[in-house]
């Protein structure tokens, strides 16, 4: 057999595969050491983010490019069409979108500052009383319940 592969090249490269994919993972080790930090959910009533000019155009770009080529389906085709005409186009020509953008953004902001202030005065009681009963999680309070039981019966361990 000239040119041709052994078994035992075969099996030399599938065991250096195998050590190289049971060997630790460092991030994993790093996973387990620090605890998850809980994220907190989104809020449905909190104000979108104004779109950029790039996507103001694109928006009037996707219909555009639609009724000229009604037959694709590709999102990725029209993306692209759309990237290439943003950078073919001047600063005049942007104009009108950077100025829908900047009018957006100013509605996002006054919509921001209502938002945050209802969340600030309606919102700070309710978030108290979640917190003070989400303080101690379930096994924390099983514990606590051990603990006087432990104290009832009699049965306490001496610490010499």
């Amino acid at each position: 057999m000239k040119g041709g592969k052994s078994k035992a090249d075969a099996a030399k490269k599938a065991e250096s595969k195998l050590s190289v994919k049971n060997a630790p993972k460092k991030t994993s080790e790093r996973a387990a050491k620090k605890p998850a930090a809980k994220k907190a959910g989104k809020d449905p009533n909190k104000p979108k983010r104004p779109a950029s000019a790039f996507f103001v155009f694109m928006e009037e770009f996707r219909k555009q490019y639609k009724e000229k080529n009604p037959n694709n389906k590709s999102v990725a085709v029209v993306g692209k069409a759309g990237g290439d005409k943003w950078k073919s186009l001047s600063d005049a020509e942007k104009a009108p979108y950077v100025a829908k953008a900047a009018k957006r953004k100013t509605e996002y902001t006054a919509k921001m500052v209502a938002y945050n202030k209802k969340q600030s005065s309606g919102g700070e009681k309710a978030e108290e009383e979640e917190e003070e009963s989400s303080d101690k999680s379930k096994s924390e309070v099983n514990d606590e319940d051990d603990e006087e039981e432990d104290d009832e019966s009699g049965e306490e361990e001496d610490d010499d």
